[in-house]
């Protein structure tokens, strides 16, 4: 069983359905809210690590979808400044799966590094 902290949006239908994943495969959740989490730049660079700026933002995000932010552009220095000011622009979930930091939902390496179950009951979407 893994321990996995999980910042997401409250109200968030797709956040709701991985914690509810992770929970079915027997791992602790503690959730938080990525909006209202006092980011700085420093932490945020530790969850991107090496991935390429353009994979750090939330695609859905306003700013992102009208073009006021052009992702192919933006410096990194940029990126995390604008995260900080607004953090609807973060990719989510952000996860600190047994301390190691992990941007976005991606069932493959979470099946590869902590497990994931196949089968699942219905889930509830409380």
């Amino acid at each position: 069983m893994a321990h996995v902290i999980f910042y997401g949006k409250p109200g968030c239908i797709n956040n709701r359905l991985q914690r509810a994943l992770l929970i079915a495969s027997g791992h602790a959740v503690e959730v938080r809210n990525l909006v209202t989490t006092s980011w700085t730049a420093e932490r945020l660079a530790w969850f991107f690590g090496q991935l390429p700026v353009s994979r750090w933002f939330n695609r859905s995000a306003p700013r992102v979808k009208n073009g006021e932010i052009d992702l192919e552009w933006i410096s990194a220095e940029e990126a995390l400044s604008c995260m900080t000011d607004d953090p609807l622009l973060i990719r989510r979930p952000l996860m600190e799966v047994d301390g190691m930091p992990m941007v976005g939902f991606d069932l493959v390496e979470l099946d590869r590094t902590i497990g994931l179950v196949k089968d699942l009951p219905p889930l509830e979407l409380r």
